[in-house]
């Protein structure tokens, strides 16, 4: 059997500036577009210095590599699909991204499990499926004061008693958005 064609997506900036992602075709995988990732680091400052970051629906591990790319302190990657998740893996290894801890597992198990605290946290899941609604009540307790949450949707988040919405957009039928924990819960 011929190997899969990988497909890819290049890193924005950073130390890995240009360097190309590879992953495997997987239902409801689609890497955050190159302009929206611009306008997202835009909105964080560029620089991730000093951050710990998630990216909890991994998908292509893009978010997360180009976090490392801009000097986060660590980033953790997410992905519950076997062939996506070796994929992480193996772009791991060519970036030598020693400062990425990938685990294969449920976004909600991980969250369950895990007592770690981020700064940053970027939030792409499967569309149609209610996993952010599911996910955002969970995820408060892993935040560090004044972390920021990335998400993307097929709808526009509205600020609600837990969440503010501090920038949205749109680009065709997504909708991304960062959001901020209306008040301090440590």
């Amino acid at each position: 059997m011929p190997k899969q064609k990988l497909n890819t997506v290049r890193i924005n900036a950073g130390e890995w500036r240009s360097r190309l992602i590879k992953f495997p075709d997987a239902q409801g995988l689609r890497p955050t577009p190159e302009r929206v990732r611009q306008t997202v680091f835009n909105w964080l400052g560029q620089d991730l210095t000093g951050k710990h970051c998630l990216d909890l629906f991994a998908g292509s591990g893009v978010m997360g590599f180009e976090a490392l790319s801009r000097n986060a302190k660590s980033v953790v990657l997410v992905e519950k699909t076997t062939a996506v998740y070796r994929a992480i893996l193996e772009n791991k290894a060519v970036l030598k991204a020693d400062l990425a801890q990938v685990f294969n597992l449920d976004a909600l198990n991980f969250l369950n499990q895990n007592q770690q605290l981020f700064d940053v946290v970027f939030l792409d899941p499967p569309y149609q499926q209610g996993l952010l609604a599911k996910v955002l009540p969970v995820l408060s307790k892993h935040l560090n004061q004044d972390a920021i949450v990335y998400a993307e949707a097929e709808y526009k988040i509205e600020a609600d008693d837990t969440w503010q919405v501090i920038k949205h957009s749109k680009a065709g039928n997504v909708f991304y958005h960062l959001l901020k924990l209306q008040h301090a819960t440590h």
